[in-house]
């Protein structure tokens, strides 16, 4: 059956024609290495890798082989598993901010909980992020994550139908990378304030110098939980993530994508004292959290990730996967340049994309101002050529030649 045929049939049962996170015009045939192939069977060198997870290529050997190994023991048990004792372990040893951890089975579901989390442990309602950053589909996370009409700060603008007003009044949003901002607004509404979620590479955008050393400092002034969300980041751009790099260690974390090796499953991970109100015995039953999810700590997905995580702690990993992320930027910005075209590659080597600007990047609104229209073309044109590049983002594997 053709490609074209298959989208069709997904017209009929799907609204869009898609699960809702990437193109529908395509449809994924197999993925191996640094390639994926469609179902008439055009070859792309993806740079999507599923969004992030899979850092190693698609159907690494040592991962398939440790999850076959899994399979034939079951593949899910709705209880605590060693698997999953041994990955929590790996992971609180690699991040500073992890004492303790909780499984959750996506990154926007650790999302959600974290920010109930920081409400129980200090009691306040109102929530704080940055204009642009993502943080899965939960309410409060669709706010002002991409919106087209901008509105002052810190008032957020909701960016799906479907919630409520009262949603909007507990969180206030700020401009990423504007500590004078922050400082300000923060000395009028900081004691109201549970949590500050962030990216600590927002989307692309890299914080500018010192930027989250003053973030911290005035979470601790404020008693603000502060709550990075490294759902990408987290074991892409350091085995300790963007937390190690930066050198600023959150209260909290969300960590995903990676810690699965391709198989659904993510985690918040922090300080002893807060994820205690996971537990009612120590916190009462009035300060705990509801918790409860059916794959949570699956064992197949477990196992994948702590192969994972097994191979990129061996010698030179992350070194090489810089150099292919650079060789990468090259790639693109070198004919850019060539032919005059305004452009600036904006990220990390680990997590970067092109913006087709003629100005530096430090928040959304300078990505917003930027030429969408001629990163569309771009796109268009690396895919006629063989190359699958998402919109917003490219994540390099380690199975780049």
């Amino acid at each position: 059956m053709s490609q074209q045929e298959w989208i069709e049939r997904a017209k009929t049962v799907m609204p869009g024609g898609g699960f809702g996170n990437f193109n529908s015009d395509i449809i994924i045939h197999r993925g191996k290495g640094s390639h994926i192939w469609d179902m008439d069977g055009n070859k792309y060198l993806d740079l999507l890798n599923s969004s992030g997870p899979l850092i190693l290529g698609h159907a690494n050997e040592e991962v398939m082989e440790a999850v076959q190994e899994q399979l034939d023991k079951g593949t899910s048990y709705y209880a605590t598993n060693t698997v999953g004792i041994e990955l929590a372990e790996e992971i609180c040893k690699a991040l500073p901010c992890a004492e303790q951890l909780r499984f959750t089975s996506t990154g926007g579901e650790a999302d959600m909980y974290v920010i109930r989390l920081a409400r129980a442990f200090t009691g306040r309602d109102k929530i704080l992020k940055f204009e642009g950053g993502y943080h899965g589909m939960c309410s409060e996370a669709q706010m002002s994550l991409a919106p087209t009409k901008l509105a002052n700060f810190p008032q957020p603008i909701p960016d799906s139908a479907g919630i409520p007003q009262s949603v909007a009044d507990n969180v206030f949003i700020a401009p990423f990378n504007d500590i004078d901002f922050l400082q300000s607004f923060l000395a009028e509404h900081g004691t109201k304030i549970a949590g500050l979620i962030a990216e600590p590479l927002q989307r692309i955008i890299p914080p500018v110098e010192g930027f989250w050393q003053e973030v911290r400092k005035e979470c601790d002034k404020y008693g603000i939980v502060l709550i990075f969300d490294e759902v990408v980041t987290g074991f892409r751009f350091d085995y300790g993530g963007a937390q190690t790099l930066y050198g600023v260690t959150p209260d909290i974390c969300c960590v995903g994508k990676i810690i699965g090796g391709g198989f659904p499953l993510a985690a918040i991970a922090g300080h002893t004292d807060i994820m205690s109100h996971f537990e009612k015995e120590k916190v009462g039953s009035d300060r705990a959290l509801m918790y409860s999810g059916t794959l949570s700590g699956n064992p197949v997905a477990a196992t994948a990730g702590l192969k994972t995580l097994e191979i990129l702690r061996r010698d030179g990993q992350y070194e090489k996967l810089r150099d292919l992320g650079k060789a990468l930027q090259e790639a693109f910005s070198n004919p850019l340049s060539q032919k005059g075209i305004d452009h600036r590659v904006v990220g990390d080597s680990t997590l970067f994309d092109i913006v087709f600007t003629n100005r530096d990047v430090r928040n959304y609104r300078d990505v917003l101002a930027s030429d969408s229209d001629l990163n569309i073309r771009f796109i268009q044109n690396l895919k006629e050529q063989g190359v699958l590049k998402p919109v917003g983002k490219c994540y390099p594997s380690l199975a780049l030649s």
